[in-house]
């Protein structure tokens, strides 16, 4: 037996956070944070200093190791986490250079066996210039220096995972509203389906 997890992709200001908080009460679960603002080298791995960048992905890979490790995973219950263990790969696939990418590859391929993987997938995107709204509607300064490119980038990156992975649900940021209760009220009953393809 297993607890449950359900692991929310999605670019940067998709509204992850707002709908893992949100789903969580439909379904009795726990929310676990991408633990963003505890990462002391975040802020400066998105300026020019380029030495930052590689402490800053190995942070996050052993943060989502630590909250999702299998020799540690509870029994019952149901866990939602506003990112998928793959996000720290494909951000790490952006912000690396080659010789760095190798190293982090490296430890990300032995670290991954050992983690409990989600049981449904759920994708979020939006188009490009309503995340750079949302972006500086929020303020992060890390954020602030995420292009085009960059949020282009991962949107393609969460899409590829999402196309790969059986009885994903897939959903558009710009076309709802993750604070509407009936929204995410139809959202939760996609996961229970998903979870339980044979109910009526």
């Amino acid at each position: 037996m297993s607890a449950t997890l359900v692991s929310i992709i999605g670019p940067p200001a998709a509204g992850k956070t707002t709908l893992a908080e949100g789903l969580a009460g439909h379904l009795g679960a726990e929310v676990l944070y991408e633990d963003y603002a505890g990462n002391p080298f975040l802020g400066v791995s998105y300026t020019t200093d380029a030495s930052a960048k590689l402490p800053a992905q190995v942070y996050f890979l052993m943060a989502r190791a630590a909250q999702l490790a299998l020799p540690s995973w509870p029994g019952t219950g149901t866990r939602i986490s506003d990112y998928g263990f793959c996000h720290d790969r494909m951000y790490a696939r952006q912000q690396l250079d080659a010789d760095d990418w190798a190293l982090y590859d490296a430890l990300a391929r032995r670290i991954e066996p050992r983690i409990k993987p989600p049981d449904v997938l759920i994708a979020v995107d939006a188009a490009t210039d309503e995340l750079r709204r949302r972006i500086g509607a929020r303020g992060r300064r890390f954020e602030q220096g995420m292009d085009r490119d960059f949020l282009q980038a991962m949107r393609d990156a969460c899409s590829a995972v999402a196309a790969e992975t059986d009885g994903t649900v897939t959903l558009r940021a710009d076309q709802v509203d993750f604070r509407d209760a009936a929204t995410v009220a139809a959202i939760a009953e996609q996961v229970r389906q998903v979870l339980s393809p044979s109910r009526d």
